[in-house]
């Protein structure tokens, strides 16, 4: 157990490195990820031209012979989940490691939520739930998350991504959004994320290293699966096998892109070894219109 000044000192160090993002993030996160996601129903009232045909109720339309839409209110606070990846391929990272990287996006989102007052919680996940907080607002409840980020010891090194994702989908009552942190290195866990995809939004942060994208030129080498601890021999010399590799990777983050894009999940990747403030901007920014768009070929 680390001691808990240096924790807070951690913690501190962290909030200060990301408040730059946080003034930045502050809109983009809570009017673009969550806009209509909060929302609560209000009234039934007669259709007048300039509303939304989408808002009709067909029901009392077709009762009174007379178009008739429902109202509803936005709710003006938020609830989200972080779903972080803690498997020990998160280890790994050339200058900086995907685990640490995934603490710093937990606390530069986290602080934003924060200063909207809305609510936060966190899913820490190998091939189990090992760590569930529901969500709560405040400063005390977030500084207690990332604690628990730094603290945690997992208990196993594997990944399955669909468990969390079940766990998530029967658990939660109140539609949130779901900011899930990973290497996305885990079985199918493609249907999971559409059943819990039917009921709350979904975003997926893709961290990566740029080193398990392409291998160097450094000759025989031994080869390990973090996870699984299989190994396998390969020369890295040879440029051909080198190719393909890129390529193999490649066609595996394109399918993956497209299989999220396919169930209506928002995904980015993320670069251990790049500074992710401005990315991280423009994708939270440009969810609204991406979802105007969904709602228009759906």
């Amino acid at each position: 157990m680390e001691d808990r000044s240096e924790l807070i000192r951690q913690i501190r160090k962290i909030e200060l490195s990301t408040g730059i993002l946080v003034e930045g993030l502050q809109s983009g996160l809570h009017h673009s990820v969550f806009r209509g996601q909060g929302i609560e129903f209000a009234e039934i009232r007669e259709y007048v031209p300039g509303d939304d045909i989408r808002s009709i109720d067909w029901k009392v339309t077709a009762r009174y012979n007379h178009p008739f839409v429902k109202e509803y209110i936005e709710e003006r606070d938020q609830t989200f989940y972080f779903m972080a990846d803690i498997s020990d391929s998160g280890s790994f990272g050339s200058e900086t490691t995907k685990q640490k990287k995934i603490l710093e996006l937990v606390a530069s989102l986290g602080f934003a939520a924060l200063k909207n007052n809305d609510r936060v919680g966190l899913l820490l996940f190998s091939d189990r739930v090992e760590k569930f907080i529901p969500a709560h607002r405040g400063r005390k409840h977030l500084v207690g998350i990332l604690n628990t980020m730094i603290n945690h010891k997992p208990v196993s090194d594997r990944t399955d991504l669909g468990v969390a994702a079940r766990f998530l989908a029967k658990v939660l009552s109140r539609r949130s959004s779901v900011i899930i942190l990973s290497d996305f290195i885990s079985p199918d866990f493609m249907r999971p994320l559409r059943i819990l995809r039917q009921r709350h939004e979904v975003i997926a942060l893709r961290v990566r290293d740029e080193r398990e994208r392409e291998l160097p030129d450094v000759g025989l080498i031994e080869l390990e699966d973090p996870e699984t601890g299989e190994q396998v021999l390969v020369d890295t010399s040879d440029e051909e096998f080198r190719e393909r590799y890129r390529e193999l990777v490649c066609e595996a983050e394109t399918t993956l892109h497209h299989d999220l894009a396919r169930h209506r999940i928002h995904d980015l990747a993320i670069s251990t070894d790049e500074p992710y403030e401005i990315p991280l901007k423009r994708f939270f920014s440009g969810i609204a219109g991406r979802r105007d768009h969904y709602a228009g070929i759906l």
